[in-house]
């Protein structure tokens, strides 16, 4: 039997200082498993757009639009102390129409390896499907973090379901100040409703609707303050510069919105996160696409037990079910301000919500999804021994 700190794991991910949701996630997780001990210290093959100063944990460089890198990469992890490979798929952050050129070092790889999907579409181009089905037959175990999206997996990729494995997105646990000494600290006045929107801002995020529905709610409750938290995604600014963020700027001015919506154009930290969830009454999702598989900013946002106002896109319809959040319709700004006025108006209902989201919050904890990724290593290699047994 494989002895667990014989086991040398590899994540090939975007990494910090890249900034990107699914290299906080993998930091987040290769941290978590250092904590935990029970296998040997997991090392990222770090994805490249450009040159970043990584830290330790970095042993190699994928070239993102280099196709030539991928087979070298391959070559590379064949003769290497590597024993399992867990691939972060995202189709944006792989080269090639829709991140194809992944295929070139799965096809060429002889170390098994894991996918973890950050998005599943319902109903995918010919290319989006054939990558991804593909990912999945090769691998050993198919991650998902939703588990409405199994009959995605099974019935559009073919998927085979006891591959599939679903675990939660994880949520760091950090002591923080109070509420109202956060408030202070970021000057915002104790007697204001804050809602707040935290991420790489992109069109898809549908702000827009939400600063709509701010202008609704503030009719009734003057003291609204809506707080949209984070820079431009990189790829947006370098496509279109910041066309959408000043969109949504002159949409807050023609509203006359300017004592009710804030901007924070910077990449915030996780405590800075943390804090700004801390002080907020109200954390808003009005994403435009149903497809989104999961999303970093509201599993936050449970694991802190907040209340969470979203549009019904598969990861918040799963995790704000049973009456853990409300739900309003896409690009509806009336349903989400209707939805915003009754945490406002109903205040004894709103905390009965944070209790049923705290609760299963809890669950999502970095600390008890990281065991769940070690005993899922470890179920692998017990199959791969008695593979080897078999064929023997």
């Amino acid at each position: 039997m494989v002895k667990n700190k014989e086991i040398n794991i590899a994540f090939l991910s975007t990494f910090p200082p890249r900034e990107c949701g699914i290299a906080t996630f993998t930091q987040d997780l290769v941290n978590e498993l250092k904590d935990i001990k029970i296998i040997n210290e997991p090392k990222v093959i770090a994805i490249d757009d450009k040159e970043y100063d990584y830290g330790d944990d970095v042993i190699y460089r994928l070239k993102q639009h280099d196709r030539n890198s991928y087979l070298e990469l391959a070559n590379k992890l064949n003769d290497s102390l590597i024993d399992l490979l867990v691939i972060e798929h995202e189709y944006g952050i792989y080269g090639g129409e829709w991140g194809e050129y992944i295929l070139d070092l799965v096809d060429n790889l002889k170390v098994p390896y894991v996918v973890t999907l950050h998005t599943i579409l319902s109903n995918p181009l010919d290319k989006q499907k054939h990558i991804l089905k593909k990912l999945c037959t090769k691998s050993k175990r198919v991650v998902t973090m939703a588990k409405n999206t199994i009959p995605l997996l099974t019935n559009v990729y073919g998927v085979d379901e006891s591959k599939i494995v679903v675990l939660p997105h994880g949520v760091p646990n950090l002591p923080t100040l109070s509420g109202d000494s956060l408030r202070k600290k970021y000057n915002i006045d104790a007697e204001k409703f804050v809602v707040s929107t935290f991420g790489l801002i992109s069109p898809g995020k549908g702000l827009e609707y939400g600063i709509e529905a701010i202008a609704k709610v503030k009719e009734k409750h003057p003291d609204i303050l809506y707080l949209i938290l984070g820079q431009t995604h990189p790829n947006i600014v370098r496509s279109d510069g910041e066309v959408y963020r000043d969109f949504l700027v002159r949409k807050v001015n023609e509203l006359n919105l300017n004592d009710n919506v804030k901007f924070v154009n910077k990449y915030l930290t996780k405590r800075e996160i943390v804090e700004y969830l801390k002080l907020s009454d109200v954390y808003l999702t009005p994403y435009i696409g149903r497809e989104q598989a999961v999303s970093g900013t509201l599993a936050y946002a449970a694991g802190l037990g907040k209340l969470v106002v979203s549009t019904p896109y598969k990861y918040a319809e799963e995790i704000l079910s049973d009456g853990r959040g409300l739900l309003a319709e896409f690009k509806n700004p009336d349903s989400i301000a209707n939805c915003i006025s009754f945490a406002i108006e109903n205040p004894h209902e709103k905390q009965i919500m944070e209790e049923k989201i705290k609760v299963y919050g809890k669950t999502m904890m970095w600390d008890n999804v990281a065991l769940e990724y070690v005993e899922l290593f470890l179920r692998i290699f017990e199959d791969l021994e008695d593979d080897a047994k078999e064929a023997v």
